[in-house]
């Protein structure tokens, strides 16, 4: 907690002109806007009907798309979960708030119950910084920054939560591995499986009305107090195993994933009707987006569709990072807008807290930007997008050009076991099974020409040499100033794991752990 305390210190020196900016909003407005974050888990860019999906089964979504701002080229900080999360909730890369492996090189790790580590107390997050312009936070759902005490979002500037620290893996016996619990505030309130029943047979399960339910309360109850509020709504029905309620069960053209899907358009337009018949649509921004592209390695029954783009989850090409994005702001957002920004999960920290009214901290390097001049005023910002695979910078995109240093699907021997990242994906010397580095002469791509990343440009055309001294430049002061944070994602411990969360013994059930046992994780692609 003393690093957390000199943070803040830090932050009351440098923030002077924090509380101006507050003052000067909270006196033109009355009260900062509402900020909604509405963040998918595994859904991927082609999911949508807006973005081409031929099932056309997002009507609302589809809507709040005509009704705001469209992002086709808006990316998550990583190809997995966690370090997505991470990144949204500190605005900075994982390599530099911690969640990266260094075990081995390029690596994707993330936070199952096994993992020691979560967001360290250095770290300041979104909700934690609302706070100071008087806003009240809940998140509702899917954690995954740590399942320890310490980690706990209540702990993290949170007020108020409803879900879960890890995803809804399972069943376990309780014996190799606990059930993984679900939270209320600072107790559990159950176990998914035991308490909160998902079918693994039919996908049957009401998770996502609970989430939805929650949602309509708070936003309800702070209209009500009249407080400045975000909902950070993070569900996870489209991860596998992919999970329904029964009224939308067998729906879908798609399948089960599509049945989920179906469910979050309908939930999200229910959301956005409460906001408007409360009378405070207008003074709320709403963005919807996902943490990945979609884990081909599950669809087509489990997984998502990705669209045009190459590969998947937990790889850096398209597919992997490249997500489904839409800002809603009636009255603020002209309709029917598409915005080509080069945008990321990482800009709604600062966004958020241009919203509020404040500046971002100047104690550390933040890789968000504000995209309010984007949303309301129609600009673009000259800004390149990085693409980690954990503790090693895979790609870069500036403009239209996006240059591969490295290169990796996974490793043959996953790929011999069935484990495919890019199924009917193969691009020679592109979709490598062995890890390239591609420094001295990074593979390019025009992603407007190319978005599949098919045909890299030719190594001896002006058009390389041409962008190449362009992207070369913003590489090398990138790699030359990076300070990366200590790694959270290298040791595991099964005693770590939930065997006992706090509220266990209110409910019967708290369990014994194993004697603590700390190892180097295996991270294996």
């Amino acid at each position: 907690m003393a690093t957390r305390r000199w943070a803040l210190l830090l932050l009351a020196v440098c923030g002077l002109a924090w509380g101006l900016s507050l003052a000067g909003a909270a006196n033109a407005t009355g009260s900062p806007p509402n900020l909604v974050v509405l963040l998918m888990d595994d859904m991927g860019w082609g999911d949508l009907g807006v973005f081409g999906h031929p099932s056309k089964e997002t009507p609302n979504l589809d809507q709040m798309a005509s009704e705001g701002m469209l992002f086709p080229s808006f990316y998550a900080a990583n190809p997995l979960c966690s370090p997505s999360r991470a990144a949204l909730l500190t605005g900075r890369l994982p390599i530099r708030n911690g969640f990266y492996t260094t075990n081995a090189h390029a690596r994707n790790a993330y936070t199952p119950q096994e993992v020691v580590g979560g967001i360290p107390d250095s770290e300041l997050l979104l909700p934690e910084l609302l706070k100071k312009a008087g806003y009240v936070n809940k998140i509702v759902g899917k954690w995954h920054l740590g399942h320890r005490p310490e980690f706990h979002p209540l702990r993290h500037g949170f007020d108020e939560w409803f879900g879960s620290p890890n995803c809804h893996f399972g069943p376990y016996d309780n014996k190799g591995a606990p059930n993984i619990p679900v939270y209320r505030n600072w107790e559990m309130i159950g176990r998914y499986y035991e308490d909160l029943k998902i079918d693994r047979k039919t996908g049957e399960a009401n998770l996502t009305q609970i989430y939805l339910q929650e949602a309509l309360d708070f936003i309800s109850t702070q209209h009500a107090s009249q407080q400045p509020f975000f909902l950070y709504w993070a569900i996870d029905a489209t991860h596998a195993p992919v999970y329904a309620s029964r009224e939308f069960l067998g729906t879908s053209q798609r399948g089960l994933y599509g049945d989920a899907v179906r469910e979050i358009d309908s939930s999200v337009g229910k959301m956005l009707s409460h906001l408007q018949k409360l009378g405070i649509g207008e003074n709320t921004l709403v963005f919807f987006t996902s943490d990945n592209g979609a884990a081909l390695i599950s669809a087509p029954t489990q997984g998502g569709s990705n669209g045009p783009f190459l590969c998947g989850k937990e790889t850096t090409f398209e597919g992997g990072m490249r997500e489904p994005a839409i800002a809603w702001w009636p009255e603020h957002v002209p309709p029917g807008q598409v915005s080509h920004q080069l945008a990321s999960v990482m800009d709604l920290f600062s966004t958020g807290l241009a919203l509020a009214g404040l500046q971002p901290p100047c104690d550390r390097q933040i890789d968000g930007i504000d995209l309010l001049p984007v949303i309301l005023q129609g600009k673009l910002i000259d800004r390149p997008i990085f693409y980690y695979r954990g503790n090693e910078m895979m790609a870069v995109r500036t403009g239209l050009y996006k240059a591969h240093y490295w290169t990796w699907s996974n490793s043959w021997e996953e790929f011999g076991q069935g484990i495919d990242f890019c199924p009917g994906q193969n691009v020679s010397e592109v979709t490598t099974h062995t890890q390239e580095e591609h420094t001295q002469l990074p593979l390019l791509f025009h992603l407007g020409r190319d978005p599949g990343e098919k045909y890299p440009i030719s190594f001896s055309s002006t058009e390389y040499q041409t962008v190449m001294e362009r992207i070369s430049p913003v590489v090398r002061q990138h790699q030359e100033t990076l300070l990366p944070g200590q790694p959270q994602l290298n040791v595991c411990d099964k005693a770590a794991m939930n065997w006992a969360p706090p509220g266990c013994e209110k409910l019967g059930k708290c369990l014994k752990p194993p004697p603590s046992d700390p190892q180097k994780c295996f991270w294996p692609h």
